[in-house]
């Protein structure tokens, strides 16, 4: 696997998503990592408490599902692609199409940036 694309200990918040989305710019992500497994705890925003879990791909392109809950009490799910991108100060970008997989099962597209 690429060295630029370990997500092990990296934080990302959300700079873009679409309005059927439910995390925002005050969410933030917890990344962990070991050899091709992924997971993130995030809250912030409307999400009290979420969790991700998936495999991080040889091109560093991230496959999960996603769980929280929101402020309305609600549990979601759904599922993600991320497509990384480095960007010139060398942080990381996430380009996501999402689609939830309870509730409407709309999907969406979003974009994460890396915060420290």
């Amino acid at each position: 696997m690429n060295a630029n694309h370990n997500y092990d200990n990296k934080v990302f918040t959300n700079i873009q998503n679409t309005d059927n989305g439910e995390v925002n710019s005050e969410t933030l992500f917890y990344y962990h990592q070991n050899e091709d497994i992924v997971w993130a705890e995030y809250n912030g925003g409307s999400i009290k408490k979420g969790f991700l879990l998936g495999f991080v791909r040889g091109n560093g392109e991230l496959v999960f599902h996603y769980q929280h809950i929101n402020l309305h009490g609600e549990i979601r799910t759904g599922k993600c692609h991320s497509t990384p991108r480095i960007l010139d100060d060398g942080r990381m970008e996430l380009v996501e199409k999402w689609a939830w997989t309870n509730g409407d099962k709309s999907s969406g597209e979003s974009t994460l940036i890396e915060v420290c």
